[in-house]
C-alpha cells in the first residue's frame, strides 16, 4: 500500500466512529423509516433492584432514599445491597431503610461477584442493575420496565447525564445519539452501567474481567433479543473529579469491554448477525482501535512532508496535538478554550484507549471492581 494511500485509509478509520457512522446510522433509520420502540403506559412486573457497593457511606442513604421516591410501588420492588466486602458503615446505613436487604461479601471479589451474589436472591421477573453513583428521575423505573411487554425485548437502559463539565457530557451526548439510533435499527451496543434492566430468565452469571453493562447487552442478542436505551429513563451523575480519574476509569472500561466483546466474538460476524455485527464494528472496535491509524495518520504525514499537502497535514496534526497536551497540562486554558477543551478530552479518551488495548494484548485482565469515585 502506497503512503499516501494508508494515510487517506487511516484519516477515515479515525473519523469513522466519530463521525462518518453516526451520520450513516441516521442516513439508514431515516431512509428505512424506522421509529423509536414505544413501550407500554403502564406495566408493573416484580423487580429486583441490585446495587453493588465498596465503601459508599458517603452516598448510600441519598442513593436508598432516590430509590424510595420512583413512581413505583414499593411491593413489587425488591432491593439488594451487596457490599464488596465493605469496610465502613454502608450497610448498617442501607439496613435502615425498609424494604432493602444486605449482603456483605467476606473478601473482595469484584463486581461480578457481587452482582451474582445478587442474581442468587432475586425474585422479580425483572432485574435492575444500578450503582451509587446516580441519581434517577422519579419516572425512571417505570418507562425503563415499559418494555418489558414486548417479548422480543430482553435488555433496556437509562440514560445518564453529566453534570459539570462541558467535554464529558458531550461525549456523553454523543453515546446517547447513538444508543437512540442504534435501538432503532436493530439493538445498542452497550447499556449505562449506571441503570439498566434485563429480563431474569436472560441473566447469566457474570464473568469477572468483562464489562457487566455490556456483556448483559451481548447476552441479550445472543438469545434473540434486542436491546433498547430508553430516554425518558433518566439519572444524572457529576463529572469525574479530575483528569487522573477520567483516565483511570476510561481504561478500566475500554479493558473490561474488550474483554467480554473477544470473549463473545460470534457476534461480530455479519452472516451470524448482520446488523448488530455492523453496530459492534462500528460503535466498539473502531472507536477502541482508532489510536492506531492516529498514530498512522501522523507517521505517514511526516513520511510525505516534502510534498505541500502533506505538510500541511502533519503541521495540523502537531498543533492538534500540542493544544490538547496543553489542556491537559493547563486545565484553566482548557475551560477558557473550547478547541483546546474538546481536544485535550479526545486525546484523554484515545491515550486511555491505546493503553488498554496494550494491556489487554498483554493478558492483563480487571478483576476486582474500584467504583469511580465522583463529587457531590
Amino acid at each position: 500500500m502506497q503512503v499516501e494511500t494508508f494515510f487517506w485509509v487511516c484519516l477515515v478509520a479515525i473519523a469513522y466512529p466519530y463521525a462518518i457512522y453516526p451520520a450513516l446510522l441516521v442516513a439508514i433509520n431515516r431512509l428505512a423509516g424506522r421509529k423509536t420502540h414505544a413501550g407500554a403506559e403502564r406495566y408493573e412486573p416484580t423487580v429486583t433492584v441490585i446495587l453493588p457497593v465498596h465503601n459508599e457511606a458517603r452516598r448510600i442513604e441519598a442513593r436508598l432514599r432516590n430509590l424510595a421516591e420512583l413512581d413505583y410501588p414499593k411491593d413489587k420492588m425488591q432491593i439488594l445491597v451487596i457490599g464488596d466486602a465493605c469496610t465502613d458503615d454502608t450497610l448498617a446505613r442501607a439496613a435502615r431503610f425498609e424494604s432493602v436487604t444486605t449482603l456483605n461479601l467476606p473478601t473482595r471479589a469484584g463486581k461480578a461477584a457481587g452482582l451474582n451474589a445478587g442474581l442468587e436472591r432475586a425474585t422479580g421477573e425483572i432485574v435492575v442493575f444500578t450503582d451509587a453513583g446516580i441519581i434517577l428521575e422519579r419516572q425512571s423505573l417505570r418507562a425503563l420496565l415499559a418494555h418489558f411487554t414486548d417479548p422480543a425485548i430482553g435488555c433496556v437502559s437509562g440514560e445518564d447525564y453529566i453534570e459539570g463539565t462541558q467535554t464529558e457530557g458531550l461525549y456523553g451526548r454523543l453515546e446517547l445519539l447513538l444508543r437512540r439510533e442504534e435501538a432503532k435499527l436493530h439493538s445498542i451496543a452497550g447499556a449505562s452501567g449506571c441503570f439498566y434492566a434485563q429480563r431474569r430468565e436472560l441473566c447469566k452469571p457474570f464473568i469477572a474481567g468483562m464489562a457487566p453493562d455490556f456483556l448483559s447487552v451481548l447476552v441479550t442478542v445472543k438469545a434473540g433479543k434486542r436491546a433498547l436505551a430508553e430516554p425518558l429513563a433518566r439519572g444524572s451523575m457529576t463529572a469525574t473529579s479530575s483528569q487522573s480519574a477520567e483516565f483511570t476509569r476510561k481504561v478500566r472500561t475500554f479493558q473490561r469491554g474488550l474483554t467480554a466483546l473477544f470473549g463473545n466474538a460470534s457476534l461480530l460476524n455479519p452472516f451470524g448477525y448482520p446488523a448488530f455485527s455492523f453496530i459492534l464494528w462500528s460503535h466498539k472496535l473502531m472507536r477502541w482501535l482508532a489510536p492506531l491509524p492516529m498514530i498512522g495518520c501522523l507517521l505517514a504525514a511526516w513520511t510525505l512532508r516534502s510534498q505541500p499537502l502533506y505538510l500541511l497535514m502533519f503541521v495540523g496534526q502537531a498543533v492538534l496535538y500540542v493544544a490538547a497536551v496543553a489542556g491537559l497540562k493547563w486545565p484553566t486554558l482548557a475551560a477558557k478554550v473550547s478547541l483546546v477543551r474538546l481536544g485535550a478530552f479526545f486525546l484523554l479518551v484515545n491515550v486511555a484507549a491505546l493503553k488498554a488495548l496494550a494491556l489487554w494484548l498483554s493478558g492483563s485482565r480487571v478483576e476486582i471492581w474500584e467504583p469511580t469515585r465522583r463529587p457531590g
